[in-house]
């Protein structure tokens, strides 16, 4: 008995797999409280499954507590500790513009103000020690910091990553005297060089771990007290730990939820497809996308939430402000737009009638019959089509247009907001994406999956079962995952084998030492680059791995990424990252046994009105639908329009290709 449950901005999520059916459940999202959905959505799936809580034998979640946390700026009150000089690094940043032609454009504001960064006198530099730690000066930072009423503490100071004798005593002092504080360093959360970069996430560490461990605390009292198991949480980088263990650091989970839908889609890619598919989670409130290759989620090192760096290792996943929820509005220009801004959870589209007027994508498919105005959505929603009408008519008289213009309007710039998304993760990376499946998920991504794959000419479309809720079973699938890296910056005769495979066994003893089980499975990730370039590129590698293959494996990645390789030039090794990683269940879901009720209504597709077929309920494997047709599942809906054949296989996935 498995249970995964993820928190989105709209709904929550849960699915439970008994080894033979998966049984789903959605509940609104609860902001102020997000255990409360929690608890309702699997009270519903233990009900739809007739099980009780203590049949569970594992629960996964997925929170975005964290992501919520830094895009409000409502973490905890941090103070900073960083070398005296060097106070400032968080504000200073890189310099870089990222909007070039936006000269008055502003980062966002630092999450230590000014009054709570303090300066220890002390220095490391390279090769050692250059000024000491003065005995007095952990006892005065303890007390400045006190004074201050941080409620946390970021400990960052120069080349810590090579000497952590100052951080240490830092940190004791302050643990010491401030029993009740949460204090992260930098050479725990991240022992790797680069100033901004370690600074930054070490301050989001520090700043979302005390909210994030309050959450968990709540939500593991609440479940237990039902009989549920201990809530493992998923990281950023595609795995789950424990709740305690996942308390005490808040930064690797900033990216909870999307990495659970990356899991999933990596599931279904591989029961369904030949691993290959480039994952789209569109929600109520943002649009997810990734590339899965055999069967895995690409990783990424460092990412931005916020405009704000986290260096941390994460699946490789891109955000756009497009889901069912985002609201189409006007321009300073009178040009029509769509999102980033969502109705939310509450009050919601129009036509959930929770008082939102403010026309939607979720109100214009329903105008457009995309959705039917008798359909009843995930989690107990009833559609409002007349109010759905309204809100788009009153947008359209702005514009000047008709309502059914306007509404195919708003469906049209949603997904052109995510085919800009996926060529970022394809086309701009050197990945064509016609050599892979799209394959959509979440309440809304397989309502716009067609028109998408045909802008990028893509002929496959794989659309799970349980797509509405995939990013909750891909939580119950995920592994258990601990991940650490070193900056070791070899090159010439220090990169030999024995050299590179003692940092492997350092990092893997460490993690090791955290409790990872006996037949976890060791991976290795190497980042290199040419001598004089600026950032690396990651590439696998074996625990003792041959340095003339990884110089190989990095000139053949850089050609592969920017079309060239410099013959000749020294390569170095500047990172080891190693994880350890202990399987995760592999469920299979199977089709249903029930037909699904059929009938017909009117849909605007590709500029004109089509009698489709609608087929509603679950749909038994074998079943064949040509477009132009609606498929209406538990969770989620589907559009096929005309030009288009799908067929259900074993496992409840909609497999549908494109007629040549």
């Amino acid at each position: 008995m498995l249970l995964g449950v993820d928190v989105g901005g709209t709904f929550t999520d849960a699915v439970l797999f008994d080894g033979r059916e998966l049984h789903t459940a959605k509940a609104p999202t609860t902001p102020q409280d997000q255990s409360q959905g929690v608890l309702a959505a699997i009270g519903e799936a233990l009900r739809r499954a007739g099980r009780e809580p203590g049949e569970v034998e594992r629960f996964a979640h997925g929170t975005t507590t964290g992501t919520n946390a830094l895009l409000e700026e409502r973490g905890a009150r941090t103070a900073l500790i960083a070398t005296r000089g060097f106070e400032d690094v968080i504000e200073i940043r890189r310099q870089a513009r990222p909007s070039l032609y936006h000269l008055c454009e502003s980062p966002p504001r630092p999450l230590v103000p000014r009054e709570l960064r303090f300066g220890a006198r002390e220095r490391v530099g390279p090769e050692g020690v250059i000024e000491p730690l003065a005995e007095t000066e952990p006892e005065r930072l303890a007390a400045a910091v006190e004074a201050a009423g941080a409620e946390s503490v970021a400990i960052c100071l120069l080349f810590s990553y090579v000497d952590a004798d100052h951080e240490r005593r830092l940190a004791a002092a302050l643990r010491d005297r401030l029993p009740g504080i949460h204090v992260s360093t930098s050479h725990e959360v991240l022992p790797r060089f680069r100033e901004y970069e370690r600074c930054s996430t070490t301050v989001i560490d520090a700043y979302l771990t005390p909210l994030l461990a309050r959450y968990l605390r709540s939500l593991s009292r609440a479940t237990e007290s039902v009989g549920l198991p201990e809530v493992e949480v998923m990281r950023s980088s595609g795995g789950v730990a424990r709740a305690a263990e996942a308390a005490r650091s808040g930064a690797w989970s900033v990216l909870s939820g999307p990495a659970g839908g990356a899991v999933g889609a990596g599931l279904i890619a591989s029961l369904s497809g030949d691993g290959n598919a480039l994952g789209l989670d569109m929600g109520g409130t943002s649009c997810d996308v990734c590339v899965v290759e055999d069967g895995a989620v690409r990783l990424t090192d460092a990412r931005e939430v916020g405009g704000r760096v986290i260096q941390l290792p994460m699946v490789d996943v891109h955000t756009v402000g497009a889901g069912g929820g985002s609201i189409a509005w006007l321009d300073h220009g009178g040009a029509l737009r769509v999102g980033p801004r969502s109705a939310g959870a509450e009050p919601g589209p129009a036509c959930y009638g929770r008082g939102g007027e403010e026309p939607t994508v979720t109100d214009a498919n329903l105008v457009l019959g995309r959705l039917g105005a008798d359909s009843q959505l995930a989690g107990g929603v009833a559609l409002d089509a007349d109010a759905a009408r309204r809100a788009v008519a009153r947008l359209a008289s702005e514009l000047g247009l008709g309502e059914l213009e306007t509404a195919a309007g708003i469906v049209r710039l949603a997904d052109q907001e995510m085919v800009r998304a996926l060529r970022v993760v394809t086309v701009e990376r050197g990945v064509d994406p016609r050599r892979f499946a799209l394959l959509p998920f979440g309440g809304a991504g397989p309502l716009h999956a067609a028109a998408i794959a045909e802008e990028l000419g893509i002929t496959r479309i794989l659309c799970p079962r349980a797509g509405g809720v995939l990013s909750a079973l891909g939580l119950l699938a995920s592994p258990r995952r601990r991940d650490a890296s070193r900056t070791v910056m070899l090159s010439g005769a220090e990169l030999t084998r024995e050299r590179v495979a003692r940092e492997v066994a350092r990092l893997r003893d460490a993690l090791a030492a955290a409790g990872s089980a006996e037949e976890a499975r060791v991976e290795c990730r190497y980042e290199l680059r040419y001598r004089g370039q600026a950032f690396e590129l990651p590439v696998p590698g074996a625990e003792r791995p041959d340095p003339d293959e990884l110089r190989e494996a990095f000139a053949a990645e850089h050609e592969r990424r920017y079309g060239f390789r410099h013959e000749g030039s020294e390569i170095e090794l500047v990172h080891v990252n190693v994880a350890l990683l202990e399987p995760g269940p592999r469920p299979r879901p199977r089709a249903a046994a029930a037909e699904p009720r059929r009938s017909r209504r009117r849909v605007w597709m590709r500029g004109e009105w089509h009698e489709a077929e609608v087929l509603r309920g679950e749909l038994p494997a074998g079943t064949r639908v040509t477009g132009s047709a609606v498929l209406e599942l538990p969770e989620t809906t589907m559009v096929l329009p005309p030009g288009w054949r799908a067929e259900v296989d074993a496992a409840g996935t909609i497999v549908a290709e494109r007629m040549p």
